[in-house]
């Protein structure tokens, strides 16, 4: 081959490999768009971890518990409520109260299918299969009625052990991580929490806080209408006006 024809050859090898050498760094070009969103959508988040700790994690606690809301990650609780039952709750809230909705359809911020997830990722996270086999647990919801009176001689047997006679609190409860109980007739505490509430802690307990489920620590379990009867009087206990009164002028 004459030198000429050599040369152009390498210089056409050369060029050839310096465009197609090119045309895959095209791909790699700093701030060049990719092919999908660098970051996901909102609404195609799925992933129960990431929900959760956006959604759930700051009231109900990173890990399920040790937050200001009712433990999640308490299997009794999920076993006694159900997939449905939480499935609800996530998504519609509890008007008045500080559980707000996540639910579109509802106000918030969530599709049904992450919803789903949330509701569905706590069952199979931190829910027992069978954990009440062969017992009776008290309905989620009751269908009795509640008797104040009775509530509150119920009350003095299962719970002023820990809670105080009246429900003003004690500071001496073992059992409990900071070593006291808070007062559960405080106004401002009943304003924010409702009867379902006060309901689902006496049947779950909070275990992060060594407070017993309605099998308690008594020879027999609550019975539903013992619990729904202590339901009512802590209900009976709400003022009108919760709170610090204002100060008055002198």
């Amino acid at each position: 081959m004459r030198p000429g024809s050599l040369l152009l050859t390498r210089l056409y090898g050369f060029a050839l490999l310096a465009g197609v050498l090119g045309l895959a760094g095209c791909s790699r070009i700093p701030g060049r768009p990719g092919p999908g969103p660098e970051v996901p959508r909102p609404d195609d988040v799925l992933d129960f971890s990431t929900l959760y700790k956006s959604n759930c994690a700051a009231c109900h606690g990173e890990n399920g518990m040790d937050g200001v809301a009712i433990s999640l990650a308490n299997p009794v609780y999920l076993a006694v409520a159900g997939e449905e039952n939480v499935r609800q709750i996530v998504a519609n809230g509890v008007p008045g109260k500080l559980m707000p909705p996540f639910s579109k359809s509802a106000g918030g911020m969530l599709t049904d299918k992450q919803v789903a997830v949330l509701s569905h990722g706590m069952i199979e996270r931190w829910g027992k299969a069978d954990l009440l086999a062969g017992l009776n647990p008290p309905q989620y919801r009751t269908t009795l009625s509640g008797d104040a009176a009775r509530g509150q001689q119920a009350f003095g047997t299962f719970c002023a052990g820990c809670h105080g006679t009246e429900g003003e609190g004690s500071a001496g409860d073992a059992k409990s991580k900071s070593g006291k109980v808070g007062s559960i007739v405080d106004g401002s505490y009943l304003a924010l929490i409702s009867d379902q509430g006060l309901r689902s802690f006496v049947i779950a307990g909070r275990p992060d806080e060594g407070m017993p489920d309605w099998r308690t620590d008594a020879a027999q379990p609550m019975t539903d209408q013992q619990i729904t009867d202590v339901v009512a009087w802590l209900a009976s206990q709400r003022t009108r006006n919760p709170g610090q009164p204002y100060p008055t002028k002198p």
